[in-house]
């Protein structure tokens, strides 16, 4: 985008790409099928957007920044299948933005700023969309945690949240001399593909609660961090896994937390 007069503003973390070949890799990366809706958040002065337009039958973006108004509708006046929504993508009831599209296959794009990925991410989940895969750019510190492996300082209640219901994986770093302006720290571009199964819990609220409790104090051991929940359920079921209260919370696997969520739920009343 060569627009003197435009100002970046950083209450909504703009940062432009300038390098073409990375958000063609980025789309390529999202793998778009015939009948096809793409929702791309933040599409900024619409750079992914013109890669984005001749894959999909469909892209609906939402941008928060009115003032790219006229750059959008410059840049993408080629494309009669892209509709930009100019608010607030949190705000938005989605389901009801897409009820009028007709598509096999629902995807999301998004080049995010910090601080709005994990709302963002987890209101896609809540929303419960038919999507098949998100595919994002964040930062590489924040890329890290979502794909970490058990056992590594990155892996958090985050980590397992998002594992629960996705493959996650990390695709390419990219560099922050790539960006106008140039940001303080490296992104990376991260693809969730939804899984066809996850695991059965029996409670899903107690679930995830327990799963952040279980993270409280990432110092701590379980005992510690479980000090509110019935310790002696909790060590029968440890003891099934071969693990005791000793433990971190970074050392369970996502398939150790469903066991001794399942299994808490199960005898806790006993």
């Amino acid at each position: 985008m060569q627009r003197e007069d435009f100002h970046f503003k950083k209450k909504y973390g703009q940062n432009f790409i300038k390098d073409i070949s990375i958000v063609q890799r980025m789309a390529e990366r999202v793998e778009i099928k015939k009948n096809s809706l793409v929702i791309e958040i933040g599409p900024g002065s619409g750079v992914l957007t013109k890669q984005l337009a001749p894959l999909a039958d469909n892209v609906l973006c939402y941008e928060i920044d009115n003032e790219l108004e006229d750059i959008l509708a410059l840049e993408l006046k080629e494309f009669a299948n892209v509709k930009v929504i100019f608010d607030d993508f949190l705000k938005r009831e989605v389901k009801y933005d897409i009820k009028d599209y007709s598509f096999d296959h629902l995807y999301v794009v998004a080049n995010l700023p910090y601080y709005i990925t994990t709302p963002i991410l987890l209101k896609l989940v809540q929303e419960d969309l038919p999507f098949e895969k998100i595919v994002v750019m964040v930062q590489k510190e924040v890329g890290d945690r979502f794909s970490a492996s058990v056992g590594s300082k990155d892996y958090g209640s985050l980590t397992v949240y998002l594992q629960y219901y996705f493959d996650i994986k990390k695709e390419f770093v990219v560099s922050r001399n790539n960006f106008v302006p140039r940001p303080n720290v490296d992104s990376v571009i991260v693809s969730f593909t939804k899984k066809d199964k996850v695991c059965e819990v029996k409670d899903l609220d107690f679930f995830f609660t327990f799963i952040r409790d279980s993270f409280q104090y990432k110092r701590k051991n379980l005992r510690n961090n479980w000090k509110n929940y019935d310790l002696n359920v909790l060590e029968e079921a440890l003891e099934e896994k071969s693990k005791d209260l000793t433990y971190r919370a970074e050392q369970l696997t996502l398939e150790d937390f469903v066991f001794i969520s399942n299994y808490y739920c199960k005898h806790k009343d006993d």
